[in-house]
Protein backbone atom coordinates (compact mmCIF):
# COMPACT_ATOMS: atom_id res chain seq x y z
CA UNK A 1 0.00 0.00 0.00
CA UNK A 2 1.12 3.57 -0.73
CA UNK A 3 3.07 5.42 2.05
CA UNK A 4 0.82 8.23 1.86
CA UNK A 5 -2.52 6.17 2.18
CA UNK A 6 -3.81 4.41 5.22
CA UNK A 7 -7.42 2.30 6.23
CA UNK A 8 -9.61 3.93 8.42
CA UNK A 9 -9.68 1.86 11.85
CA UNK A 10 -11.70 -0.96 12.88
CA UNK A 11 -14.42 0.95 14.16
CA UNK A 12 -15.03 2.87 11.38
CA UNK A 13 -18.62 4.08 11.37
CA UNK A 14 -18.94 3.12 7.89
CA UNK A 15 -18.72 -0.76 8.72
CA UNK A 16 -22.03 -2.72 9.26
CA UNK A 17 -22.16 -6.43 10.22
CA UNK A 18 -21.53 -9.02 7.99
CA UNK A 19 -25.25 -10.36 8.39
CA UNK A 20 -26.77 -7.18 7.99
CA UNK A 21 -24.28 -6.73 4.70
CA UNK A 22 -25.59 -9.97 3.01
CA UNK A 23 -29.41 -9.38 4.11
CA UNK A 24 -29.05 -5.83 1.93
CA UNK A 25 -26.96 -7.52 -1.15
CA UNK A 26 -29.32 -10.65 -0.95
CA UNK A 27 -32.40 -8.23 -0.64
CA UNK A 28 -31.07 -5.78 -3.73
CA UNK A 29 -30.75 -8.88 -5.92
CA UNK A 30 -34.20 -10.27 -5.18
CA UNK A 31 -36.07 -6.95 -5.69
CA UNK A 32 -34.19 -6.39 -8.96
CA UNK A 33 -34.37 -9.95 -10.21
CA UNK A 34 -38.31 -10.20 -9.45
CA UNK A 35 -38.90 -6.67 -10.58
CA UNK A 36 -36.61 -7.56 -14.09
CA UNK A 37 -38.86 -10.70 -14.23
CA UNK A 38 -42.49 -9.50 -13.11
CA UNK A 39 -41.65 -6.45 -16.25
CA UNK A 40 -40.43 -8.85 -19.34
CA UNK A 41 -43.30 -11.07 -18.61
CA UNK A 42 -45.83 -7.96 -18.77
CA UNK A 43 -43.43 -7.06 -21.83
CA UNK A 44 -44.07 -10.27 -23.71
CA UNK A 45 -47.54 -9.58 -24.11
CA UNK A 46 -47.24 -5.83 -26.12
CA UNK A 47 -47.11 -5.56 -29.27
CA UNK A 48 -43.95 -5.46 -31.22
CA UNK A 49 -45.60 -3.56 -34.01
CA UNK A 50 -47.01 -0.97 -31.52
CA UNK A 51 -45.17 0.68 -29.23
CA UNK A 52 -46.25 2.31 -26.09
CA UNK A 53 -45.21 6.13 -25.96
CA UNK A 54 -44.30 7.89 -22.49
CA UNK A 55 -43.69 11.22 -21.46
CA UNK A 56 -44.39 12.77 -24.74
CA UNK A 57 -42.06 10.70 -26.28
CA UNK A 58 -38.94 10.56 -24.10
CA UNK A 59 -39.56 6.53 -23.36
CA UNK A 60 -41.41 3.86 -25.24
CA UNK A 61 -42.80 0.29 -24.50
CA UNK A 62 -41.43 -1.31 -27.26
CA UNK A 63 -40.85 -5.55 -27.05
CA UNK A 64 -37.95 -6.82 -29.17
CA UNK A 65 -35.98 -9.84 -28.61
CA UNK A 66 -32.20 -9.44 -28.32
CA UNK A 67 -29.96 -12.53 -28.56
CA UNK A 68 -26.84 -10.15 -28.01
CA UNK A 69 -25.47 -9.22 -24.50
CA UNK A 70 -26.38 -5.61 -22.60
CA UNK A 71 -28.11 -3.20 -25.33
CA UNK A 72 -27.53 -5.81 -28.01
CA UNK A 73 -24.22 -6.15 -28.11
CA UNK A 74 -22.59 -9.70 -29.45
CA UNK A 75 -25.76 -10.96 -30.59
CA UNK A 76 -23.97 -13.93 -32.57
CA UNK A 77 -22.21 -15.38 -29.46
CA UNK A 78 -25.33 -16.20 -27.82
CA UNK A 79 -24.04 -19.48 -26.59
CA UNK A 80 -21.15 -17.77 -24.49
CA UNK A 81 -23.30 -15.46 -21.90
CA UNK A 82 -25.04 -17.91 -19.67
CA UNK A 83 -21.08 -19.47 -19.10
CA UNK A 84 -20.10 -15.99 -18.46
CA UNK A 85 -22.75 -14.82 -16.33
CA UNK A 86 -22.37 -17.81 -13.70
CA UNK A 87 -18.46 -16.89 -14.01
CA UNK A 88 -19.08 -13.31 -12.97
CA UNK A 89 -22.06 -14.65 -10.50
CA UNK A 90 -19.32 -17.17 -8.62
CA UNK A 91 -16.92 -13.82 -8.48
CA UNK A 92 -19.46 -11.50 -7.16
CA UNK A 93 -20.25 -14.64 -4.29
CA UNK A 94 -16.11 -14.51 -3.46
CA UNK A 95 -15.95 -11.03 -3.11
CA UNK A 96 -19.16 -10.64 -1.05
CA UNK A 97 -17.36 -13.09 2.01
CA UNK A 98 -15.82 -10.62 3.56
CA UNK A 99 -18.53 -7.48 2.65
CA UNK A 100 -19.49 -5.01 5.91
CA UNK A 101 -20.14 -2.34 3.67
CA UNK A 102 -23.69 -1.02 2.70
CA UNK A 103 -22.98 1.00 -0.49
CA UNK A 104 -21.23 -1.86 -1.60
CA UNK A 105 -24.00 -4.37 -0.83
CA UNK A 106 -26.20 -2.65 -2.90
CA UNK A 107 -23.89 -2.41 -5.41
CA UNK A 108 -22.97 -5.64 -5.47
CA UNK A 109 -27.03 -6.93 -5.12
CA UNK A 110 -27.51 -4.73 -8.13
CA UNK A 111 -24.74 -6.47 -10.28
CA UNK A 112 -25.96 -9.94 -9.18
CA UNK A 113 -30.02 -9.33 -9.81
CA UNK A 114 -29.02 -7.62 -13.14
CA UNK A 115 -26.85 -10.67 -14.21
CA UNK A 116 -28.99 -13.10 -12.76
CA UNK A 117 -32.08 -11.81 -14.54
CA UNK A 118 -30.76 -11.98 -18.15
CA UNK A 119 -29.22 -15.29 -17.38
CA UNK A 120 -33.12 -16.60 -16.69
CA UNK A 121 -33.54 -15.37 -20.43
CA UNK A 122 -30.93 -16.91 -21.74
CA UNK A 123 -31.36 -20.72 -19.83
CA UNK A 124 -35.34 -20.78 -20.30
CA UNK A 125 -36.49 -18.52 -23.21
CA UNK A 126 -37.01 -19.21 -26.64
CA UNK A 127 -35.47 -20.51 -29.22
CA UNK A 128 -33.65 -23.15 -27.30
CA UNK A 129 -32.06 -23.90 -23.95
CA UNK A 130 -28.90 -21.98 -23.26
CA UNK A 131 -29.58 -19.79 -26.39
CA UNK A 132 -32.56 -17.97 -25.42
CA UNK A 133 -33.13 -14.67 -26.41
CA UNK A 134 -33.34 -11.45 -23.76
CA UNK A 135 -36.45 -9.61 -23.59
CA UNK A 136 -35.84 -5.97 -23.63
CA UNK A 137 -38.14 -3.18 -24.06
CA UNK A 138 -37.40 -0.11 -22.93
CA UNK A 139 -36.71 2.64 -25.56
CA UNK A 140 -35.71 6.24 -25.24
CA UNK A 141 -36.10 8.56 -27.70
CA UNK A 142 -37.36 6.47 -30.77
CA UNK A 143 -39.90 3.63 -30.84
CA UNK A 144 -37.13 1.20 -32.26
CA UNK A 145 -34.28 2.09 -30.28
CA UNK A 146 -32.72 3.62 -32.69
CA UNK A 147 -31.61 6.72 -30.58
CA UNK A 148 -30.13 4.51 -28.06
CA UNK A 149 -30.19 0.13 -27.80
CA UNK A 150 -33.29 -0.92 -26.11
CA UNK A 151 -32.82 -2.31 -22.51
CA UNK A 152 -34.69 -3.88 -19.59
CA UNK A 153 -34.76 -3.61 -15.96
CA UNK A 154 -32.15 -6.11 -15.73
CA UNK A 155 -29.45 -3.92 -17.70
CA UNK A 156 -30.40 -0.91 -15.72
CA UNK A 157 -29.55 -2.42 -12.01
CA UNK A 158 -26.53 -4.23 -14.00
CA UNK A 159 -25.47 -0.87 -15.13
CA UNK A 160 -26.20 1.06 -11.96
CA UNK A 161 -24.53 -1.45 -9.51
CA UNK A 162 -21.50 -0.96 -11.94
CA UNK A 163 -21.24 2.52 -11.85
CA UNK A 164 -21.93 2.59 -7.92
CA UNK A 165 -18.88 -0.17 -7.74
CA UNK A 166 -16.60 2.39 -9.60
CA UNK A 167 -17.61 5.31 -7.53
CA UNK A 168 -16.73 3.80 -4.15
CA UNK A 169 -13.62 2.44 -5.56
CA UNK A 170 -12.45 5.82 -6.66
CA UNK A 171 -13.67 7.31 -2.92
CA UNK A 172 -11.29 4.58 -1.77
CA UNK A 173 -14.43 3.09 -0.05
CA UNK A 174 -13.57 -1.01 0.66
CA UNK A 175 -16.07 -4.18 0.76
CA UNK A 176 -14.95 -4.29 4.00
CA UNK A 177 -16.32 -1.20 5.35
CA UNK A 178 -13.08 0.09 5.63
CA UNK A 179 -11.75 3.26 3.15
CA UNK A 180 -8.61 4.73 2.03
CA UNK A 181 -7.65 7.70 2.90
CA UNK A 182 -4.23 10.33 2.51
CA UNK A 183 -2.55 11.16 5.34
CA UNK A 184 -2.40 14.44 4.71
CA UNK A 185 -6.22 14.93 4.62
CA UNK A 186 -6.12 13.21 7.73
CA UNK A 187 -3.53 16.13 9.09
CA UNK A 188 -5.58 18.32 8.16
CA UNK A 189 -8.50 16.91 9.89
CA UNK A 190 -6.64 16.52 12.71
CA UNK A 191 -5.06 19.91 12.89
CA UNK A 192 -7.07 22.29 15.45
CA UNK A 193 -9.20 25.33 14.35
CA UNK A 194 -7.88 28.89 14.20
CA UNK A 195 -8.92 31.00 16.65
CA UNK A 196 -12.25 32.59 16.14
CA UNK A 197 -11.60 35.69 15.48
CA UNK A 198 -8.08 37.78 16.29
CA UNK A 199 -10.52 41.11 15.07
CA UNK A 200 -12.77 40.24 17.48
CA UNK A 201 -10.37 41.54 20.53
CA UNK A 202 -9.42 44.14 18.95
CA UNK A 203 -13.16 45.23 18.66
CA UNK A 204 -13.41 44.48 22.25
CA UNK A 205 -10.75 47.14 23.35
CA UNK A 206 -12.17 50.14 21.05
Amino acid sequence: MDQDSEREPEHSPRRISRGAALSTLVGMALFAIVLDLVTKEWATKLDPHEPIRLLGGAVYMSLTRNSGAAFSLLEDHTYIFPIIALIVLSVLGYMARRLRSLPWAIALGMIIGGVFGNLVDRVFRAPAPFHGHVVDFISVFDAHGRAFPIFNVADMALVGGVSLAILLELQGRQRDGSRITSEKDADADDEPAPPAAVGSEHGSRA
